[in-house]
């Protein structure tokens, strides 16, 4: 349950919270109603109270009994038993409903309207009879005395259909060309319909005859209204056997009395959509109007707001339950809304139990922030040089900061910053003065920021534009300056681009060929443009000209030569400024007296107290050490890997090869570990065993008798293997 305050009314909207779904199980949704505080403290006044799509229509029957609702998709009907607190039956129908009555004081006879010219009857066990009219339809209403059925729609004819006839009667002629709405006063039976043209004609069922014309589209229009369209009527509604309610399609409610062709009251919901459902609460002399966006409640004598609901999806339809303060709202939403105003009236007698709990809710109220306090931080008190009123009156501490009296808010600020409101109106008058010379002749005017860029890409504009013009079917591509995205950039000065900076420097000599090979290769194809269009012109390339790929390779060289060149000058620059953090160094360096027995670290500290400089002595054989040497070390760690290089040098552990595409070529010795040396020793002495273990053979000769090794026929013992094995 939501709570709300409008104009201190309380509204309670009983449908907000979680809904569950259908095909979750009853063991599941109770577990989940112990876990889910917001579940908890939902209230679900009437079982599956919702539709599966959209909600178009809702009545409340004469007995109080049921609540209809007619919905999609698909088409169908709902009946509500508010006797049982849930849903008693759901018809689905052939089409969307356009509008439907109930005519009996129950659910037994039920009257459709459907999109598509049909009319559907029902009674208590369903479907009854259907019939269809001539024209597609919009609105009806049913005249109890005489049992007929007024159809009104895109036709300049009101339909007549008697039930107890079982026939269409003659029609009403109108003078309009489409009728919207139709209405039957409960008193005197008076029939009103309401045109496109923005009037209302009332008619004598008795004699089927037009007894008046309202002009409602020109007593709507007050002063300061905007006029876009003729106002047609969108709604209507009687009161009583006088009172009269006209709303219109661009947002205005008309109240008239019968004897008078002149509104009582014109009100203006200023939203400019049409009205679409009007009632009147008589308990309080209300009149309840709706758009698609908010429901107004305000007095019908004086037009004086009562209070308003605004719900989070678009209004479709509202309804009233009789005597009491409930209403029920058909949205675009799966859910109907139902919302308790317990300043209208008390609560219908089947859910009694939400006065108790009103009353409740009412003797504990929490605490509301309201419109005209403001919240502030410790830093805001502080800028306003308000941190003294803390823990006073004034300050009502909340959460990670205060509330404080509006009024006193802004006193304070133009106390602190009484220019403020005049810096504003000359930023207003200078932007509208900016917005206003757009109009004009725009000529070419560089921005305060990155003006070499700016104007760089002027020229390569105009470059691509006149090659573009010359192609038959060339656009020109849209330029940077023209780019919202990039507007930025030429505005902000933290974007402005810092041309001495290292990166810019050995950049700009490569982004300065590559322009030059822009511009080279627009002309070039400007040319080529031209004498396309010249037919007799040779294609040949003309003597004494250095080819495409020779200029190339000469602007390749030249970029080389001055990235170079940009390397020197910044290696020099960093020298001369290393040498001169140096020399800062060595002046801001104290040095200390000391002595090599136990006294050294007392003395230090007693000559840091001292203001005279002290001298040390280096006796022989020691290596002097800067004072501040983890400070150099600290350096070397934040220079560029540039300057670590060429420190490196000199012990031979890099190289470093300058090519034409930079210095990225470097070659590593890596040192062996312990492990690999005493491996590669054992082996070597290994190798080194082994040789002195081999011994000779050659002195050995074979014992083996003759013929072996030596035979040349096969009768020997060892013929065919005349090899000894050495």
């Amino acid at each position: 349950m939501q709570i709300s305050s409008v104009n201190d009314v309380k509204i309670y909207n009983l449908s907000h919270g979680k809904s569950l779904p259908e095909w979750l199980s009853d063991r599941k949704k109770r577990q989940l109603q112990k876990k889910d505080v917001d579940i908890q403290r939902r209230i679900e006044l009437i079982q599956d109270f919702e539709m599966p799509t959209v909600c178009t229509s809702i009545k409340v029957s004469r007995d109080g009994q049921f609540i209809m609702a007619a919905g999609t998709y698909k088409p169908r009907i709902r009946c509500y038993d508010t006797y049982q607190l849930s849903l008693k039956f759901e018809r689905c129908l052939d089409s969307d409903i356009v509008a439907f009555d109930i005519l009996s004081d129950d659910y037994s006879k039920l009257v459709f309207l459907h999109c598509d010219r049909y009319v559907e009857f029902h009674s208590q066990h369903g479907h009854y009879y259907k019939t269809r009219i001539p024209k597609f339809g919009r609105d009806f209403s049913y005249h109890y005395p005489s049992c007929d059925l007024f159809f009104v729609g895109t036709s300049s004819e009101v339909f007549r259909l008697n039930l107890e006839q079982g026939r269409f009667l003659n029609s009403l002629q109108t003078d309009a060309v489409e009728n919207n709405v139709c209405d039957i006063n409960p008193v005197h039976h008076l029939f009103a319909t309401g045109t496109s043209e923005g009037r209302v004609e009332c008619w004598d069922p008795r004699v089927r005859n037009r007894v008046g014309i309202l002009d409602c589209a020109l007593s709507s229009l007050t002063e300061g209204t905007e006029v876009q369209s003729l106002p047609s009527i969108s709604a209507l509604k009687f009161n009583g056997s006088l009172s009269m309610a006209v709303g219109t399609s661009t947002g205005q409610v008309l109240l008239y009395d019968l004897r008078s062709n002149q509104p009582l009251l014109v009100k203006d919901h200023f939203y400019n959509l049409p009205i679409k459902s009007l009632n009147f609460q008589d308990q309080m002399d209300l009149v309840v109007s709706a758009d698609s966006k908010i429901i107004k409640l305000w007095n019908k004598d004086s037009g004086k707001v009562f209070s308003s609901i605004q719900p989070q999806t678009n209004i479709n339809d509202v309804c009233i339950y009789p005597n009491s303060g409930m209403l029920f709202t058909a949205n675009e939403d799966p859910k109907m809304n139902t919302f308790y105003i317990p300043a209208l009236g008390p609560a219908p007698r089947w859910c009694s139990f939400l006065d108790n709990l009103t009353e409740e809710l009412e003797e504990s109220p929490e605490s509301t922030v309201y419109d005209d306090y403001k919240f502030v931080t410790r830093k805001d008190l502080e800028n306003l040089g308000l941190s003294h009123l803390v823990g006073s009156s004034l300050l009502r501490a909340y959460m990670h900061g205060f509330f404080m009296d509006i009024r006193l808010y802004h006193k304070v600020k133009s106390l602190a910053n009484p220019f403020a409101y005049e810096e504003y109106r000359k930023d207003k008058i200078r932007q509208k003065i900016e917005e206003s010379r757009t109009q004009r002749v725009q000529v070419k005017k560089l921005p305060k920021v990155n003006k070499e860029l700016a104007l760089k890409l002027m020229e390569e504009g105009d470059d691509e534009a006149e090659l573009a013009s010359r192609k038959k079917k060339g656009k020109a591509l849209p330029s940077v300056l023209g780019d919202d995205r990039f507007k930025v950039m030429f505005e902000n000065p933290d974007y402005q681009v810092d041309e001495q900076c290292e990166e810019f420097r050995l950049l700009n000599p490569i982004v300065s060929k590559v322009g030059q090979k822009r511009k080279k290769k627009l002309r070039l194809l400007a040319q080529q443009a031209a004498a396309s269009q010249q037919a007799d012109e040779d294609d040949e390339e003309p003597e004494g000209r250095a080819s495409s790929e020779e200029e190339s390779s000469d602007d390749d060289k030249s970029w080389v030569e001055e990235v170079r060149e940009q390397r020197r000058l910044l290696w020099e620059e960093g020298r001369d400024r290393r040498r001169q953090e140096r020399k800062q160094a060595d002046r801001n360096t104290v040095l200390l007296e000391g002595e090599q027995n136990g006294e050294e670290t007392a003395n230090m500290a007693e000559s840091k107290k001292t203001s005279q400089p002290q001298y040390y002595q280096i006796k022989a054989g020691e290596e002097f050490r800067s004072f501040n040497d983890m400070a150099r070390k600290q350096r070397l760690q934040k220079a560029s890997l540039e300057d670590r290089l060429k420190l490196e040098e000199n012990s031979g552990t890099s190289h470093m090869v300058d090519t034409a595409v930079g210095s990225k070529q470097l070659s590593f010795t890596l040192k062996k570990s312990e492990q690999q040396r005493k491996q590669q020793q054992a082996e070597r002495e290994h190798h080194e065993e082994r040789k002195k273990l081999r011994r000779s053979a050659g002195h050995l000769s074979s014992g083996r008798g003759r013929g072996w090794g030596r035979g040349r026929g096969r009768g020997g013992r060892g013929g065919g293997r005349g090899r000894g094995r050495y």
